[in-house]
This record gives structure tokens, sequence and C-alpha cells, in this order.
């Protein structure tokens, strides 16, 4: 059997395709974090203005949850990471 190099060339651009899609990066409610800290931490690490920090902090505390950024998996990881060292809860969703 034999593959013809437009097959095997659309295969890998399907791979590079999901591996670069497009994820969010979502911050979760808690009971334990000041506002002040969510707030720095998503200027520190998310590099939000302090404006969109602010909103970001008031709807997670009002809906429980927050997309905080978008971007590729590769992108988001040493967010998420930064994020969860410094007490949040975060996690990458698709």
């Amino acid at each position: 059997m034999s593959f013809s190099p437009e097959i095997i060339e659309d295969e890998v651009i399907e791979l590079l395709l999901k591996e670069e899609a497009v994820k969010a990066l979502v911050l979760f409610n808690d009971d334990f974090n000041t506002f002040d800290h969510v707030i720095t931490s998503l200027v520190q690490v998310c590099n939000h203005q302090l404006i969109q920090a602010e909103q970001c902090a008031h709807i997670v505390h009002n809906n429980g949850k927050c997309v905080v950024k978008n971007g590729t998996y590769k992108k988001l990881k040493p967010m998420c990471e930064a994020l969860l060292e410094r007490g949040l809860s975060a996690k990458i969703l698709n």
C-alpha cells in the first residue's frame, strides 16, 4: 500500500492545526484568595491591564469562572502553572 504525498501532507497539516488550536485559560472562584491577589496575579501572569484584571476577578466571583486568556496550549501552559503556584484555581480547556 502506498500513500500519495498529498495525503501525508494533509494529515500533517491536520495534526498541526489541532496542536495550534485555540484553547482557553479559565480561572475558577474559590473562598481563599482576595480580589487584590487575583487582580495582581492576572496583571503579572497574564499581562492584563488593571481594569481587565478587575473585571475578570468580578466575573469569577459572580459566575464561578472566567476565561482570562485564549491561545495555544503551549502559550497558556506556563500561565496556568504560574496561577496555580500562586494558589489560584485555573485550567486550560478546549
